[in-house]
């Protein structure tokens, strides 16, 4: 029999699993494949880095072990969304494991440990592939005949986006090709000649690009002093994005300055005692709040900190009935879901009365802002987009082998001291080098070679397979980006791309010409690199879709497999307080829907499965219905929920199985089941719907109890006997 590797992952994600994996194994089972579990979730990581204290409680570390099956031509994996932990939660993650009897230290005594799992921890393991991810053409279809609600634009909003012009990221970044095999070092000259070595043992490969940049600390507050005060002038709302999550060292890093400089008349009288406590607001504004208990004049800093809050300008508002603001905690307000969800809310975030309010979207580094800020400029010159008549933007993005940025976090450092930062090479040449001073933020990245051709290949197949234009997203004033186009100049000679349109813009010009398209109906092939490939996959199906869960992320695995990843939605803990306050799961599993979709047909098209490709076709049947015949899930309790549309999904699968002509032995199997659901199907509804309402009691969060949980999400009796028993 074949595998598919379902991987358990976190909140919202994993609690449609212990509903929809056991459907999945049961009509699995009839095409001789099995559904096997790899636990990468945050808990699984933590536990998965101290097997010699967990005796019989010992994790196997499945991380590892999926990045290396990724290497193969076997690997077939389903990948849903995991939290790309905050410190924040990293370190709750810790007290919940603690607290179940899990022998593991606190965060200060295995930081190294603990490190290793915080950010984006997964993805870069996983994905040795590059990415193809595009609204299906079910889903577009079924979004043009039912809108999602877009929020109307006015040509006066004061809506904008505020960069830095200079001294950042993009405006500092050094890059080069190297000519063959080598080891670098990383290491900071100080002023008075001392060395410290950052990194070193770098290994690197012919005709990798390395980059090396750095954001002074120094140019960051300035600007954040003159954006917190353009919002206060202009009397919109200010708000800072960033992705502190994913960017694990340079994001919370920046968090902490704009929490400074909002609240800089506080730092200013008490900055010597916070910082002293470890409050310098790089865990956001809540962990200071909290953190002023144990401070002799803390009620004295609290109501200073009110008295900046009523001064300041007014403060984006992730939970305005809470009072949580959008510098409360920084993994709240993530820049690729956040910024899109402002544009489609006519350029709005809410205010403290829990009102839209137009607003100053902060993003320090220049080197992505410029998207935003057309896409912003377009609305309020043309209005909302109408997704009944607006084309689409799919992206083929390069990750594989930690490609760009997100593979940097192991070489992102704030500088200690005034002086000079190198990258060097064995034979102690100087190949990078920016001068710098104390608590610049300077970081490397790498971008192998053969994920570039590859990247470059995936694109010209997808422009062929699709007939839209592609536009490489490339821009020609930051060092990596220059080479990179001379890269993908040098590559797509390599190719047929005769007919084909295909070009190099900015990622501002190439913004500008995708949303005219889009406004004329007529699809665009995003070509970008990692950063843009996250932002860019949740900018444009947000606004196409209504949400990026509803996106195909297909992952061919340069070494032959598949990696299918469940949309590019986030692990929603949202809809996990839902669940424990009226057990009402409003997470949409389409995404998953589509993947395993697309698992199967990877059977069949690798191993041959035919059974599989008659699963797959009958699940992409299934997926339609469920959308036509409104079976999708509500955000209100007493309505559908995710486990109802898991049960009208199996319904409407097992009916195209019964019904279906290619295989004789299915049809004869899932027509008695197809049958049964039908005929039960008012009982299963009413179990389903009769669970809700009440608290909900998962025993866990971050490492929910199985029986409790399961308990949870299969609470029809009805649905679980013509599941359970389909099995073989």
């Amino acid at each position: 029999m074949s595998t598919i590797i379902w991987t358990r992952t976190d909140e919202a994600p994993l609690l449609a699993t212990y509903s929809f994996k056991p459907i999945v194994e049961a009509f699995a089972s009839r095409a001789g494949i099995d559904v096997d579990t790899a636990d990468i979730s945050l808990a699984g990581r933590i536990l998965a880095q101290f097997p010699e204290r967990l005796g019989d409680k010992k994790v196997d570390d499945a991380l590892t072990q999926l990045g290396e099956l990724a290497k193969t031509p076997e690997a077939n994996i389903i990948k849903l969304p995991n939290i790309s932990a905050s410190l924040v939660q990293l370190k709750k993650a810790i007290a919940e494991l603690q607290a179940a009897g899990f022998d593991i230290p606190d965060y200060e005594d295995a930081q190294d440990k603990y490190d290793a799992v915080k950010g984006s921890a997964v993805n870069p393991v996983l994905r040795e592939g590059n990415s193809d991810r595009r609204a299906p053409e079910a889903v577009k279809n079924y979004t043009k005949k039912h809108p999602h609600s877009m929020g109307e634009w006015s040509a006066d909003s004061k809506t904008n986006v505020a960069t830095m012009e200079d001294n950042d990221f993009r405006h500092n970044e050094k890059s080069v090709i190297m000519p063959a095999a080598d080891t670098l070092t990383i290491k900071l000259v100080t002023a008075n000649g001392d060395e410290e070595i950052l990194k070193d043992g770098l290994k690197v490969e012919e005709g990798e690009v390395i980059d090396g940049t750095f954001m002074s600390a120094k140019a960051l507050d300035a600007f954040l002093l003159d954006a917190v005060q353009r919002a206060k002038d202009e009397g919109v709302l200010f708000s800072a994005h960033l992705k502190a999550t994913m960017m694990k060292v340079s994001d919370p890093i920046i968090f902490g300055h704009v929490v400074r400089a909002y609240f800089k008349p506080v730092f200013d009288k008490y900055g010597e005692e916070l910082i002293a406590a470890g409050l310098n607001g790089e865990n956001g504004l809540g962990a200071i709040l909290e953190g002023l208990d144990q401070l002799d004049n803390g009620e004295e800093i609290r109501a200073a900190i009110e008295q900046q809050l009523n001064d300041g300008p007014a403060l984006a508002m992730v939970n305005s009935h809470k009072g949580i603001t959008n510098l409360h905690v920084p993994s709240d307000v993530i820049i690729d879901a956040s910024m899109p969800a402002m544009i489609r809310t006519s350029g709005h975030m809410w205010n403290a009365d829990d009102q839209e309010q137009d607003t100053l979207a902060t993003i320090p580094d220049s080197s992505y802002a410029g998207v935003y800020q057309t896409v912003i400029d377009d609305c309020r010159e043309n209005g909302a987009y109408d997704p009944t008549t607006m084309g689409t933007v799919p992206n083929v993005g390069l990750m594989a082998k930690k490609a760009e940025e997100y593979g940097s976090h192991d070489k992102t450092f704030k500088i200690p001291a005034d002086g000079t930062v190198q990258v060097v090479n064995s034979a102690g040449d100087v190949l990078i080098s920016h001068d710098v001073e104390a608590g610049d933020i300077w970081r490397a990245c790498q971008t192998k070679d053969a994920p570039i051709q590859d990247w470059v290949k995936l694109a010209v197949e997808r422009a062929r397979l699709s007939g839209m234009k592609a536009i490489f997203w490339l821009d020609p004033e930051r060092g990596h980006d220059r080479n990179m186009i001379e890269l993908v100049k040098k590559y797509l000679a390599d190719h047929d791309t005769e007919g084909l349109d295909i070009d190099i813009k900015s990622p501002v010009e190439a913004t500008k010409e995708s949303v005219e398209r889009i406004r004329r109906g007529e699809d665009t092939i995003s070509v970008t690199g990692n950063v843009l490939r996250d932002y860019n996959t949740d900018l444009f199906p947000i606004l196409e879709l209504g949400t990026s869960a509803k996106m195909l992320s297909v992952v061919p695995l340069m070494a032959g497999g598949g990696l299918f990843e469940t949309g590019a939605g986030g692990s929603a803990p949202k809809h996990v307080q839902q669940v424990e306050e009226e057990n009402h799961l409003r997470w949409d599993s389409l995404g998953e829907y589509l993947a395993l979709a697309e698992s199967f047909r990877h059977e069949l098209n690798r191993n041959g499965n035919e059974k599989a490709g008659v699963l797959a076709s009958a699940l992409d049947q299934a997926t339609e219905k469920l959308l036509e015949e409104g079976k999708s899930p509500s955000r209100k309790v007493g309505e559908i929920d995710d486990r109802g549309s898991h049960f009208w999904l199996s319904l409407y699968w097992a009916e195209a199985l019964a019904s279906q002509t290619e295989d004789a032995e299915l049809a004869e199997v899932f027509g008695p089941i197809a049958q049964d659901l039908r005929d039960n199907a008012e009982q299963i509804d009413k179990e389903l719907l009769e669970a809700q309402g009440s608290p909900a009691d998962l025993g866990g969060y971050y490492w929910p109890d199985e029986d409790k949980t399961n308990a949870v999400m299969r609470p029809s009796e009805t649905f679980n006997r013509i599941i359970d028993a389909l099995e073989k």
